[in-house]
């Protein structure tokens, strides 16, 4: 009891020393602001690495790299000599420094300071105050708190982010890269000596100055360095014949684009990026060559992505080839949205066979088209009449896409894009129509590359991992190192496309086989395989060239950014040279494995590529995608009766039913067939029946133009209501004779070659043929005057 009357005692009779020591000690307490630090810093761009690939200025003005983590051994050991060498041991200040530096000010006619590391940070934070008596006890004040809130080497981390360095130069990393070009931790003891004394005496960084006095700072420290057994001699001396810097370098700018990508998205931050330096400068020097190879045909701009499939990480960004500024180098095309072109078509193939509706290798009609006015055509401006649907896709065909996408149905495969994650289809599957799959729908190379990788992200998860699918394949990628994308949990069904399909499309997509009528695809020749596509848009204003390996998906572009087209600015000339210099500097990584859990063995007909039927004869075994097994047997072979000779058909009507010799024949539509026989010589046209003989069968013709329900236009500046009309038939015996009316009006009769020309005024119209044999086709038809100025 007496020891709390003692302190009650002590208390009232010191109450005034306690009070003033109370709040003096909330002062310190609450002297310090929660962030010592606010101003604006400078946006770093850093590869996997740690090279810096770019940065930008800070919105002050200020070279300020943001807070360094850690503190390279030699800028630290020579920091601590130069400025405080009992860091690590006062409480924040040194008193016999400040004593010291008291007795130097009071004695000579030069000041010297005493402020330890820990002061000089306090002194930085309030924005170097004017240097009194007063503000020196109030750094020292704050000093002591401050040790109190932060660790040693924090404190340093903060002298060493917040020094200035001269000129608009603030911090240790910022100023080894402006006066070194390198790194913090890469410099020597030489280079750590200079910017340890530097910020003692900043204006001595300029070329022609009292260069000597920051030599002899220099080599004085790193004398003491030496002494103090840091370094051995030699290293002393390589130290001391280092030169000093001049001025201020240019930072680096290697991604100058994704630098810019950054700034928006992550401002004032330091972002380690996935960006592989080494691929990164391989691809700005073959996108410098490539500028030089397109501008001479008035191409300027490009743009490249490659991304690891497994991470779905940015490996190089290059957003526009070296281009002036009239041509708008400054454009990131990787994020800008253009015609797709072609690009789409092979995910409306691997959604036909994820579905069944078609094998790899089925006939597919490639016809001229007219479908609600539409009229797709083909490259070339060629049609192959009937063609296998995975030489359509690696041959780039328009027409087989188009009515392979009517038969899959629009809004189906406008759905399956939308499962696929692609952002850029805002506006409603009618508002594309027809037109989606040649480029009707505008995509980013970002977008269109991602969707690549994902596909074949889904083929090597299905066969690394049991069997199994991910639901969320189609994440977003990044470009940030330590971002892990979440791709969700597995199942054992697709949630998209299936793995056999997406390996027989890779497999397609791989063939040597190019666009039709450009050979040049022969000069593409990699030492490691890829599937990869191409796509054009119309006006040839967008060049693409997509690729997958099982390690990476590349992506180019090739055009103007101001949307101008050229002559020979296609996917195949202009960007897939590109593409395939890429592909040889990335390391080699195989093909796909194939996803047997997801294929079957099938008896394929040769000819048609279809499921065979009991009436075909040349067949093989293939291991296709198993939902395969739902698509149609083969329609072209069909059994017929023919006459021991072999020369014409028969059938009881006219020839004895035991002299009949039955064989099966591949027979095309009369349409596909006129356009598959001119290309396919080793084609056998159907035999004709013998005269005696009488035929029920139907469709043996078939008209080319015009076609059902195509009205045919008369140019309004013609001038007149009149104008030549083609007519166009195909028949299954060429040689046969055919006549032709207009409603009740004879046009004429031709033999072997079905075309006509005549004169037709505007009207509607019943256009019949009959040919020789008694056949008959009709069809309605219209003349109408265009529509427009």
């Amino acid at each position: 009891m007496k020891w709390a009357i003692s302190i009650q005692s002590f208390i009232i009779r010191h109450r005034i020393k306690l009070a003033v020591f109370f709040v003096i000690f909330l002062l310190w307490i609450f002297c310090l602001p929660k962030t010592l630090f606010n101003e604006p810093t400078s946006t770093v761009v850093i590869s996997s690495e740690g090279f810096l690939l770019g940065a930008r200025i800070a919105q002050d003005g200020q070279w300020r790299f943001p807070k360094v983590d850690s503190i390279p051994y030699r800028f630290k050991q020579s920091v601590l000599l130069f400025e405080d060498a009992y860091f690590y041991q006062h409480p924040g200040f040194n008193p016999i420094s400040i004593f010291n530096a008291v007795v130097h000010n009071l004695t000579k006619n030069t000041r010297r300071g005493g402020s330890t590391i820990t002061q000089q940070v306090i002194r930085l934070s309030r924005k170097n105050k004017k240097r009194t008596y007063f503000e020196k006890a109030v750094e020292l004040f704050m000093a002591t708190r401050l040790e109190f809130r932060h660790s040693k080497d924090e404190i340093l981390g903060l002298y060493a982010s917040h020094t200035p360095y001269g000129g608009n130069v603030v911090g240790l990393e910022t100023a080894s890269w402006r006066y070194f070009g390198i790194p913090s931790h890469e410099l020597s003891w030489g280079q750590a000596a200079t910017l340890a004394v530097l910020p003692n005496a900043p204006s001595l960084i300029f070329p022609g100055r009292n260069e000597s006095a920051l030599l002899n700072k220099r080599n004085r420290l790193l004398k003491k360095l030496w002494q103090k057994n840091h370094m051995d001699k030699t290293t002393y001396e390589l130290a001391l014949a280092e030169p000093l810097p001049h001025k201020p370098m240019r930072l680096p700018d290697i991604t100058p684009h994704l630098t810019e990508r950054v700034k928006k998205e992550h401002p004032g931050e330091a972002v380690r990026t996935s960006i592989d330096i080494h691929l990164q400068q391989q691809v700005n020097l073959l996108a410098r060559n490539h500028h030089n190879r397109l501008k001479s045909n008035e191409i300027y701009n490009l743009s490249v992505l490659v991304m690891d499939i497994e991470t779905r990480q940015i490996l190089c960004y290059l957003g526009n080839a070296p281009a002036s500024q009239d041509h708008g180098h400054h454009v990131d095309i990787i994020t800008k949205n253009r015609s797709t072109g072609s690009t789409l078509k092979p995910f409306l193939f691997a959604s036909l066979l994820h579905e069944g509706q078609l094998l790899p290798n089925t006939l597919v009609e490639d016809v001229p088209t007219v479908i609600n006015g539409y009229k797709p055509k083909n490259l070339n401006a060629r049609y192959l009449g009937a063609v296998s649907a995975s030489r359509a896709l690696s041959r780039s065909l328009n027409v087989p896409a188009v009515r392979l996408l009517r038969s899959y149905g629009l809004q189906k495969f406008y759905n399956k894009l939308e499962k696929m994650n692609i952002n850029t289809l805002d506006k409603p599957s009618s508002h594309y129509g027809l037109s989606l799959i040649l480029g009707g729908a505008e995509s980013s190379l970002w977008d269109l590359t991602k969707t690549y990788a994902s596909v074949a992200s889904t083929l090597n998860h299905f066969v690394s991992h049991s069997s199994t699918y991910r639901l969320n394949e189609f994440v977003e990628p990044t470009y940030i190192l330590d971002n892990t994308p979440v791709f969700g949990d597995t199942q054992r069904s697709a949630p998209v496309l299936d793995a056999g399909a997406i390996f027989h499309t890779f497999k397609s997509l791989k063939e040597v086989n190019r666009p039709e009528g450009s050979e040049n695809w022969q000069f593409f020749n990699s030492s490691q395989p890829l599937a990869w596509k191409t796509g054009t848009s119309f006006g040839f204003k967008d060049a693409w060239a997509l690729g997958v390996t099982p390690k990476y998906a590349i992506g180019v572009w090739a055009g103007n950014a101001d949307g101008e087209g050229r002559p020979g600015l296609t996917g195949i000339e202009a960007a897939a040279p590109i593409l395939f210099d890429v592909l040889d500097v990335l390391p080699h990584s195989g093909w796909f494995q194939e996803p047997f859990d997801e294929l079957k063995t099938m008896t394929i007909c040769k000819e048609s590529g279809s499921i065979a039927s009991v009436f075909c004869e040349n067949t093989e075994k293939q291991l296709l995608p198993k939902n395969g097994l739902k698509s149609k047997p083969c329609p072209y072979h069909q059994s017929h009766f023919f006459n021991v000779a072999g020369t014409f058909r028969v059938n009881s009507s006219c020839y004895p039913l035991e002299d009949m010799v039955s064989k099966t024949w591949f027979v095309l539509p009369p349409v596909m067939e006129y356009y598959y026989a001119s290309s396919n010589p080793n084609y056998k046209i159907l035999p004709p029946y013998l005269n005696a003989c009488y035929s029920e069968e139907s469709q043996r013709m078939a008209f080319i133009y015009p076609k059902p329900n195509e009205d045919i236009l008369i140019p309004k500046d013609l001038g007149n209501r009149t104008s030549e009309v083609i007519f166009k038939l195909a028949h299954q015996q060429p040689e046969s004779t055919v006549h032709w009316y207009l409603d009740d009006t004879y046009l004429g009769t031709t033999a072997s070659f079905h075309e006509l020309i005549r004169e037709t005024q505007i009207g509607d119209y019943r256009l019949t043929v009959v040919d020789d044999k008694g056949n008959r086709i009709q069809q309605n038809m219209s003349v109408k005057m265009a529509s427009g100025n």
